[in-house]
């Protein structure tokens, strides 16, 4: 590829001009900024999976209905994904962001249209203020189909994220059942609604930040898609926003974060809702986070489950494809908490 003069990752920019001030492009107006010091740490339900298909299936439903209902955000534990699994992921990410800048930069494109793509910030096409991060998108599912497109250094990065992408999957298709039926609706119920399926994955990469408290790792958003299943390194970063404050959101090890997107809530007629996370970042280390984003494929049709729906409790939301809905996503960026205003019942 031509040798690319200007510096177009962040990670690039940092080592390579050891800044000691957050450049200006990089500050949002002081009233957006992250206000550290009045966040808060506290926990988040976390539910072992271990009885999912056992005799107390019905009690770990219940749970995960709960969860969903009062934070939008839990963590699982006996998931069934091998930590050989884990921390194979987490390592092959650790070194393809270590790679030199020119063979990390085969794989970049300002595209969010391109299905593997390496970028920085959220969408640097449309946005004012950029974001402290750079990321690796891939699509995940179906594999075959997406597969040749991944890097191929580290060389054993093709068969670790495959390994990782579909216990990811297994994991997600369990929890999707479970959320269906503690909606009181079939099992089946969701999972019919996705169409062919889709599965995203990004690593993210969130350098060491001189002033963290001017910028963001990504700002205050929720997740467009169904759910997220969400795999962090021992760095925290994670932020939740519950009762109009910041929680502090500390690795488990060995534990997922998954939380509810907008597709569940427009499904569940706001019965459970898609919550305004954040990542933040700090000065003394680097940051891996890797959320896997299962998602109905672009035309699949998504709208309030009928048996939720009554004259006296009309849909809150119209019907509308996904690919509808993530074309004004990506369109209108993460200076916008969400979409979901845009698709309200008339």
């Amino acid at each position: 590829m031509a040798v690319i003069s200007k510096r177009l990752l962040l990670s690039d920019l940092v080592s390579s001009d050891k800044i000691d001030q957050v450049p200006s492009n990089y500050i949002p107006p002081v009233s957006q900024r992250p206000n550290l010091q009045h966040v808060v740490h506290e926990s988040i339900p976390l539910i072992d999976l271990h009885n999912l298909h056992g005799p107390d299936r019905s009690q770990v439903i219940h749970q995960i209905g709960l969860a969903c209902r009062e934070y939008g955000f839990f963590q699982v534990k006996n998931h069934r994904v091998p930590e050989s699994t884990i921390s194979n992921m987490m390592e092959v990410a650790r070194e393809f962001f270590k790679l030199p800048e020119q063979e990390r930069l085969k794989c970049y494109s300002d595209d969010p249209t391109k299905t593997t793509r390496l970028s920085t910030s959220f969408n640097i096409r449309t946005e004012k203020v950029a974001n402290w991060r750079d990321y690796l998108r891939l699509h995940c599912y179906p594999l075959q189909d997406y597969i040749h497109e991944w890097p191929t250094n580290p060389t054993s990065f093709r068969d670790h994220v495959a390994e990782y992408c579909m216990s990811a999957r297994g994991l997600a298709l369990q929890l999707i059942e479970a959320i269906s039926e503690s909606l009181g609706l079939d099992k089946d119920y969701i999972n019919r609604q996705l169409g062919k399926h889709a599965q995203h994955m990004a690593l993210n990469y969130y350098p060491p930040c001189p002033q963290p408290d001017l910028t963001y790792g990504l700002p205050g958003h929720t997740d467009v898609n169904l759910i997220t299943i969400l795999l962090q390194d021992e760095v925290p970063g994670l932020q939740v926003l519950k009762n109009g404050k910041w929680i502090a959101i500390d690795p488990v090890p060995n534990t997922f974060i998954i939380n509810i997107g907008d597709q569940i809530q427009v499904m569940s007629k706001d019965k459970y809702k898609s919550v305004l996370h954040r990542a933040v970042v700090n000065c003394d280390k680097e940051r891996i986070s890797i959320p896997t984003f299962y998602c109905p494929s672009p035309n699949a049709a998504i709208g309030p489950a009928p048996e939720l729906v009554t004259d006296d409790d009309p849909a809150v939301y119209r019907q509308f494809t996904y690919g509808e809905y993530y074309e004004k996503f990506w369109n209108r960026g993460l200076s916008k908490e969400n979409c979901l205003d845009m698709f309200i019942a008339t």
